[in-house]
């Protein structure tokens, strides 16, 4: 047993699962970029079926929030992360209104 285990013990009966909950506000600069570059990958999808490219293509093209949703991608966020593997993951984005005066609180 290494130092750090001696330290750190693992618990057998630990949760092999740990749910991450983010929340984010970002602010479009440019709304016609964000778009732009969703529709780079929707049309640089080769596994996406013609009609749902099409669809999403025109979705993008009236939401800057849904073109957000195409270009953030959870996997992304822990691909290089040590030791875990992605189970499952859903994510959306919506146009909102914001006060950066407003406190969040962390408990929702």
């Amino acid at each position: 047993m290494s130092s750090s285990e001696e330290m750190y013990p693992i618990a057998a009966e630990a949760a092999r699962h740990v749910r991450v909950r983010v929340d984010m506000v970002l602010e479009l600069t440019d709304a016609d970029e964000v778009i732009r570059a969703a529709w780079a990958r929707i049309h640089g999808d080769e596994q996406m079926p013609e009609l749902e490219r099409r669809q999403a293509a025109d979705a993008v093209a009236q939401d800057p929030a849904e073109a957000i949703a195409y270009l953030l991608d959870p996997v992304d966020l822990v691909a290089e992360v040590p030791g875990v593997e992605l189970a499952q993951a859903s994510w959306s984005s919506e146009l909102a209104e914001y006060d950066p005066e407003e406190t969040w609180d962390s408990d929702d």
